[in-house]
């Protein structure tokens, strides 16, 4: 068994780590930390998990983490990550870090999220997809969950050199704010209600706009978040505007073949919907096309192929395991 920690454990993402964790036949979880909880049960921030998590948050230092595991999860607010997943990688532990904080260059970093990188290391961006690396990586450092669904539905596309430019529109539950209450995620702000924000400024931009260009430097990104009424999911809309015609047998062609023996990608027929994916790691993408565009519309869970289930397929290709392993489970529907 692979011992497992969790730094950061008291929130949604430590949550979905848990539950998926739970029932994966070769990783047991062996420490969870939460400051603000020490000395709690588990169970007391996650009740979902009573009966299958009997472990208390601890209040340990990353060489403490580092000792116990052979590979740690860190769910930790952006610009927290750096002060420890240093430490845990000198103590010999691999780390898949879901903040930022590794995601992009130090200096983009700093630039996009404006706060300084105290401790910059190398890390392979964690879409499995994309990047097959993952597998000899000991730092990986885990995409924004509007970067994996968006990402995800135009790559093929762009890796053909076919894209002048695309605009994403995407539309996430509210547990994509996290845990904690604000405004925005407050019942009457949000029940019945949809709102846009950060139209042009939202910082996942920054890495689409990196795994983007890393296949077709010269494309253009553009993209604008809503959050929806929804606890779970992000539905994106990829706008592609193409430098040239192109028929749907072609486009349905590319897809296929730029996915071959990728599990978690399913191509459909017709127009994916966020039922189809909630609390799976698939990504179902579907697409139509007018005499201007290709729209291609994606829709994943948010907490599991956007964070969570992302993290334990990457830990699956890192410990080379199949990469489906206590992941390969149907969405939960209605």
């Amino acid at each position: 068994m692979i011992p497992v920690g969790i730094v950061g454990g008291s929130g949604y993402t430590g949550g979905e780590l848990l539950r998926l964790l739970s029932a994966h036949p070769q990783a047991e979880v062996v420490c969870v930390t939460s400051r603000r909880l020490d000395g709690k049960p588990v169970i007391s921030a996650h009740p979902h998990l009573n009966g299958f998590i009997d472990l208390e948050f601890q209040n340990l230092d990353a060489a403490e983490v580092a000792e116990k595991c052979d590979v740690v999860f860190t769910a930790v607010p952006h610009g927290s990550a750096m002060d420890v997943v240093p430490q845990l990688l000198d103590g010999g532990t691999k780390v898949i870090d879901l903040s930022a904080d590794y995601r992009l260059p130090s200096n983009i970093f700093q630039q996009v999220y404006n706060l300084d990188h105290r401790a910059p290391r190398d890390a392979v961006f964690g879409l499995t997809e994309l990047h097959p690396e993952v597998a000899d990586a000991t730092l990986v450092a885990n995409p924004g969950c509007y970067p994996t669904g968006a990402t995800l539905a135009a790559a093929p596309m762009v890796n053909a050199g076919l894209v002048e430019s695309v605009v994403f529109d995407s539309k996430s539950g509210i547990s994509g704010a996290g845990a904690e209450p604000t405004t925005v995620s407050h019942y009457p702000n949000m029940a019945e209600n949809i709102q846009a924000y950060k139209l042009t400024t939202h910082r996942h931009g920054a890495e689409m706009r990196q795994e983007l260009g890393r296949l077709d430097n010269n494309v253009k990104v553009s993209f604008t978040p809503h959050v929806i009424p929804s606890v779970r999911g992000i539905l994106t809309t990829a706008h592609l505007f193409l430098k040239e015609k192109i028929d749907a047998t072609h486009v349905a062609d590319i897809y296929q073949q730029f996915y071959i023996n990728k599990p978690f990608i399913r191509l459909l027929n017709n127009i994916p919907v966020l039922g189809a994916v909630r609390g799976s790691n698939f990504c179902d993408i579907g697409f139509e096309m007018d005499a201007e565009r290709l729209v291609v519309v994606s829709a994943i869970d948010n907490l599991v192929k956007g964070a969570s289930g992302q993290a334990i397929q990457n830990m699956n290709l890192m410990f080379k395991l199949d990469e489906t392993t206590g992941l390969w489970t149907p969405a939960v529907f209605p």
